[in-house]
C-alpha cells in the first residue's frame, strides 16, 4: 500500500526554513524589479526610490492587512501616460525634476483614497455588492487584458529592441564592438538566442522539476539566461552584461526622498486612474483565493482561507500602498500579477517570504552595487522571463471565469467580455502605442476605459436580475 507524497508549498501563514525563505524571497524580487524599474525610468522618477518604495508599501499592505493576504506592491504601468503627462506639462516646464517628482506625487496619494473608498464601501455593505458591480465577466476579462496588455513589453524585452534603439541614436557612448554587432543585426540575434534560452529553460523548470527544487523556476530560468548571455559574450565579444550602470565612488547610496506639492492638475489626471485598478486588484484577490485554497486542499490543511472575502481590506491596504508610495516620491502602483504568477508556479504564498523580499528590495535600494547587480541582468533574461509571466496572468484570467463556472453562452456575459477586451487591448496597441484612447477632444487610459465600459454595461443589463448567489 502506497502512502501518497505530501504536496509541495508553502500556504500564507507558513515559514520556509531560512534558506529557502531567503532564495523565495529573491525570486519574488526578480519577478518585480523589471515592470517597476521600466514605470521608474519611463515616468522619469528616481530609480532607487522607486524600488525603496515598494519595498515600504509591500510591508505597510502586509501588516494592514493583518498578514492575511500575500500580495507584493509594485509601480502599475496603470498609471504610467498620467505621471508622464505630468512630468511633460507646460505648466510645469520651468520646474526641476523633484519639483516635476513633486507635483505628481500629489495625484498619487490622492489617488490612494480611492481605493480606500471603495475598499471601506465594500467592507460596509458586504462581497455581494462587489460580485454585482465587479462579476468574474469583468475581473476575468480585466486579469486577460493586464496581461496580453504587456506582451508588447515582454517581446520588446525579448529582441533588445530599446536598447538597439538607444545604440543607433547615441552609438559613441558605446563601444565600438556593440555598435557593430547592433548594425549588424547580430546583437537582435543574440538577445532572441538569450530570452529563447530564458523562455524554454524556465517551462521546463516549472514543469519537471520536482520536490523542493520545483518552487524555484523563475530563479533557476534568470540564472540559465544569465549564464548564456555570459558565454556569448565570451565567445562573441558582444557583452550583454554591464556592472556599472550607476557610477559612483560610495558603496552607499541612499534614495532621494521628495514631498508632495498640492496640485488640481495632477488629482485631476492621477487620480482617476485608481479605477482601474480596483477590478485589478479584485482579480488580484480572487486569483490567490482559488490557488491558496486548492494547495489547503491538497495538503489536507483543516484552516479555510477566505481570501476573497478580505476584498475591501485589499483595496484599503493597496490605497495605504499607493500613500505611502506617494508620500516619499515612488509612483502609482498596485498588487503585481507577476508575483502571483510566480507564487501560483511554485506554490509558495508564504507571508514571511513577501515581508523578507520587501526587506532585501529597501536594502538593495540603498547599496550601489547591489542596484548595479540588477541592473546588470540583460533585458533578453528579462524578456524570456516576461512572456512567460504575463502569459500567466492573462490564463489567471481564464481561471477566474472557469473558477465562477460563467455561462459562455450568455449573450449578456459575451457582451460584457467582448467590450472590455476590445476596448483593453485596442487601447493599448492602437493610436499611438501609448494605452491612450483619443476621445471627445481628450485622451482615455486604456485599461481604465475598459473598467468603466465593462463595469458600467454589466449594471446596464443586470437591471431587472434577480438577486442570486454568486457561483462558487
Amino acid at each position: 500500500m502506497s502512502s501518497k507524497k505530501q504536496p509541495i508549498g508553502y500556504l500564507p501563514d507558513e515559514r520556509p526554513p531560512i534558506v529557502e525563505l531567503l532564495l523565495f524571497a529573491l525570486q519574488q524580487i526578480v519577478v518585480m524589479f523589471p515592470a517597476t524599474v521600466l514605470v521608474a525610468l519611463i515616468t522619469g522618477f528616481h530609480v532607487s526610490t522607486t524600488i525603496f518604495a515598494s519595498g515600504l508599501a509591500t510591508l505597510c499592505f502586509i501588516l494592514i492587512t493583518g498578514k492575511k493576504i500575500p500580495l507584493y506592491y509594485g509601480s502599475s504601468f496603470s498609471y504610467i501616460a498620467a505621471i508622464a503627462s505630468i512630468m511633460a506639462a507646460e505648466q510645469f516646464s520651468g520646474y526641476s525634476l523633484n519639483e516635476k517628482i513633486s507635483v505628481a506625487q500629489f495625484g498619487i496619494v490622492m489617488s490612494g483614497f480611492v481605493s480606500i473608498a471603495a475598499g471601506l464601501i465594500i467592507q460596509r455593505t458586504g462581497r455581494k455588492t462587489i460580485d454585482k458591480i465587479l462579476p468574474a465577466t469583468v475581473t476575468g476579462s480585466i486579469a486577460m487584458i493586464i496581461g496580453l496588455s504587456l506582451a508588447t513589453n515582454a517581446m520588446g524585452n525579448a529582441a533588445s529592441t530599446g536598447f538597439i534603439a538607444d545604440v543607433l541614436k547615441t552609438p559613441a557612448n558605446f563601444s565600438s564592438s556593440i555598435v557593430s554587432a547592433v548594425e549588424s543585426g547580430q546583437y537582435a540575434n543574440y538577445s532572441w538566442i538569450i530570452a529563447i534560452v530564458t523562455l524554454i529553460s524556465t517551462i521546463a523548470y516549472s514543469v519537471y522539476l520536482k520536490g523542493k527544487l520545483s518552487q524555484l523556476p523563475i530563479l533557476f530560468g534568470l540564472l540559465t539566461g544569465y549564464v548564456t548571455a555570459l558565454v556569448i559574450g565570451l565567445i562573441t565579444g558582444v557583452h550583454f552584461i554591464n556592472f556599472n550602470s550607476i557610477e559612483s565612488n560610495s558603496i552607499i547610496s541612499l534614495p532621494i526622498f521628495t514631498l508632495p506639492k498640492p496640485s488640481w492638475a495632477a488629482v485631476a489626471a492621477i487620480m482617476p486612474i485608481a479605477i482601474a485598478t480596483i477590478p485589478e486588484s479584485t482579480a488580484h484577490v480572487y486569483q490567490l483565493d482559488i490557488y491558496v485554497n486548492d494547495l489547503a486542499k491538497k495538503k489536507a490543511a483543516t484552516k479555510k482561507y477566505n481570501i476573497a472575502d478580505k476584498l475591501g481590506l485589499n483595496l484599503i491596504g493597496d490605497g495605504i500602498g499607493d500613500i505611502v508610495s506617494g508620500a516619499i516620491g515612488g509612483p502609482a502602483g498596485t498588487n503585481y500579477g507577476e508575483n502571483i504568477s510566480t507564487m501560483a508556479i511554485s506554490k509558495v504564498f508564504s507571508i514571511p517570504v513577501l515581508m523578507a523580499a520587501a526587506i532585501i528590495t529597501m536594502i538593495i535600494s540603498c547599496f550601489t552595487p547591489l542596484i548595479n547587480v540588477v541592473y546588470s541582468i540583460p533585458n533578453a533574461v528579462i524578456g524570456g522571463l516576461s512572456i512567460y509571466l504575463f502569459g500567466v496572468i492573462a490564463a489567471q484570467g481564464i481561471t477566474i471565469m472557469m473558477d465562477r463556472k460563467v455561462d459562455m453562452f450568455s449573450s449578456k456575459n459575451l457582451a460584457v467580455i467582448a467590450i472590455i477586451l476590445i476596448i483593453g487591448l485596442g487601447g493599448t496597441y492602437g493610436f499611438s502605442g501609448n494605452g491612450m484612447i483619443p476621445m471627445f477632444g481628450t485622451e482615455f487610459p486604456a485599461l481604465a476605459t475598459a473598467a468603466v465600459a465593462g463595469i458600467v454595461l454589466n449594471l446596464l443589463l443586470s437591471i431587472g436580475d434577480k438577486d442570486e448567489a454568486p457561483t462558487e
